[in-house]
């Protein structure tokens, strides 16, 4: 009997562990870390995914938009060069410059997706451009189909990444711009990486301020590497032809067979 009340009491005895102030703090900090890793796990994947979604959405839903409006008349079109090769030349319309967040077009490049289609308006700020439609036009930017250099600015991370695979583009690659009047194809040619300061990328001949060639080029620039300030990627690419409404979708807006990833 006494054993046990000896063994009863030891029990009664023993301290129990209570929290301190440190283990407090530090819990909390562990909790706050992994809303954070969460935090940044949503705005770099999952929530990347999402805006991608809904942006290519919004783009769908202004092609329908102007696909339900009566088109313009064909205009006069230049013939063939060649009896047989099919291609007839529409000279391009040239749109007035759109302010500062100002929806003018939409972007395809079959290359990313049958369902790549993003809003491309005025301006290159976060805040009014990037950030919330997607695709932004430089200030100084040519206008598509206008002889010089119509560059274009997106983000390749977060934000519904426009730009992500701009590094997957191969030369001859579709960059389809559509407009209410019709469809401006580019042709991608060349990529390269450069220092932000590098402006000249943008010049009516990228990098060559002093040409005029009569040409018409498009510049696609993106922040690089991946989440990083870093450096530039640029695409480049050269006008191949416009395609009015009233002659419906370009062949240029064909699927692009994409390779599954490898292993």
């Amino acid at each position: 009997m006494h054993a046990v009340d000896r063994s009863r009491r030891a029990r009664r005895a023993r301290p129990r562990s209570q929290a301190t102030v440190t283990s407090i703090i530090g819990e909390l900090l562990l909790t706050a870390g992994v809303i954070v890793l969460l935090f940044v796990s949503w705005q770099m994947w999952i929530g990347d995914i999402i805006i991608g979604a809904q942006n290519n959405d919004k783009g769908v839903a202004l092609s329908q938009k102007w696909a339900q409006q009566k088109p313009a008349p064909l205009p006069s079109a230049t013939p063939p060069t060649e009896p047989d090769d099919g291609a007839v030349w529409y000279d391009p319309p040239i749109l007035p410059h759109p302010a500062n967040a100002q929806i003018f077009a939409n972007m395809h490049i079959p290359r990313f997706g049958a369902d790549y289609n993003v809003n491309i308006a005025g301006g290159t700020t976060r805040s009014g451009t990037l950030d919330h439609i997607g695709i932004g036009l430089y200030t100084q930017s040519k206008m598509p189909g206008e002889v010089g250099n119509f560059s274009l600015a997106g983000h390749r991370t977060t934000w519904g990444r426009p730009f992500n695979k701009l590094d997957k583009l191969r030369v001859g690659d579709a960059i389809v711009v559509e407009t209410p009047e019709g469809w401006y194809t580019y042709r991608f040619r060349t990529l390269e990486y450069v220092r932000p300061t590098r402006v000249d990328v943008l010049d009516d001949v990228p990098q060559m301020p002093a040409q005029q060639t009569g040409e018409r080029y498009i510049t696609l620039t993106a922040c690089s590497p991946l989440h990083s300030l870093a450096e530039r990627i640029v695409a480049y690419g050269v006008f191949e032809g416009f395609q009015p409404r009233a002659a419906g979708p370009p062949a240029s807006l064909a699927p692009v067979e994409v390779a599954p990833p490898s292993l």
